[in-house]
């Protein structure tokens, strides 16, 4: 369960705030799994809190017919220093921390449909912290004006949030979209219905180029777990900033998009 806690801490990163506590909120059907199963579940959630340095403070279980944990997680943070969605300004260039496609990927292993090398890259994204790229934004102070974490909404859902709360349109390019190996192959055949649901919802204010490939556009409204951190920033340090998530990630981490003035649309996808 290192993933649920992962997931679980990123709306703190995202805000440039630091974890302190969680709670543990979990729910197992009677007679299903056994004490040693329920253990690994429940260490498997508790090492990746210690690598964020949370306090585990205690928690709640109940019976569920379906397997269910999560955490409920405090911290701490600068009021003066908080990162909200709501503050990207026109001229700013969009960056994306993490590869895209952990929705399809997901959607392909439940039907036993992908390569053991997108399981391995899926998971290793899926449980890699928000912290380090949390620190390195923060490291470049009001440069950034806007950051959120890609979860369930998919890219273009949640960049239509930070549009929407900050009066300005995203153009997001989707040939320089990171996506996990393979992930690109497999999205027609392994849509998940929350890739519906998300298109369903954030369609009407999404202008798609002509000559985006409609696999691309897949994985900019695919559901992420554990997803990256999405953050517009002062065009006059993007690279900079650019170079400092590629080397504290080990992955290339390059300019998607840019923020403009507001227009009918809220996200524009370009090819």
């Amino acid at each position: 369960m290192k993933i649920a806690a992962a997931n679980a801490l990123s709306d703190i990163y995202a805000m440039g705030g630091t974890p302190v506590t969680a709670l543990a909120i979990a729910g197992f059907p009677d007679g299903v799994l056994d004490l040693a199963t329920i253990r690994q579940i429940f260490l498997g959630g508790y090492d990746k809190l210690r690598e964020a340095k949370v306090a585990l403070l205690g928690g709640h279980t109940v019976r569920d017919p379906e397997v269910k944990f999560g955490y409920a997680v405090t911290g701490a943070i600068d009021p003066s220093r908080v990162l909200t969605n709501a503050g990207a300004r026109s001229g700013d260039v969009l960056v994306l921390t993490k590869a895209l496609g952990t929705g399809i990927a997901g959607t392909a292993i439940k039907f036993n449909r992908a390569p053991f090398a997108l399981v391995e890259s899926a998971t290793a994204s899926m449980t890699m912290l928000n912290a380090n790229a949390s620190h390195v934004l923060a490291r470049f102070g009001g440069n950034v004006h806007a950051c959120t974490d890609v979860t369930g909404f998919g890219l273009i859902g949640h960049a239509t949030e930070m549009a929407v709360a900050s009066n300005v349109t995203l153009e997001i390019s989707a040939s320089r979209l990171a996506l996990l190996p393979g992930v690109r192959e497999l999205a027609s055949a392994n849509r998940s219905g929350g890739l519906g649901s998300n298109r369903e919802h954030f369609e009407p204010t999404t202008e798609m180029a002509e000559g985006v490939d409609p696999e691309l556009a897949d994985l900019a409204y695919d559901p992420q777990t554990s997803g990256g951190l999405l953050a517009a920033v002062d065009a006059a340090v993007a690279d900079e900033v650019c170079l400092a998530l590629s080397a504290s990630a080990a992955t290339t981490v390059r300019p998607i998009g840019r923020v403009e003035a507001p227009q009918a649309a809220r996200v524009r996808l370009i090819p």
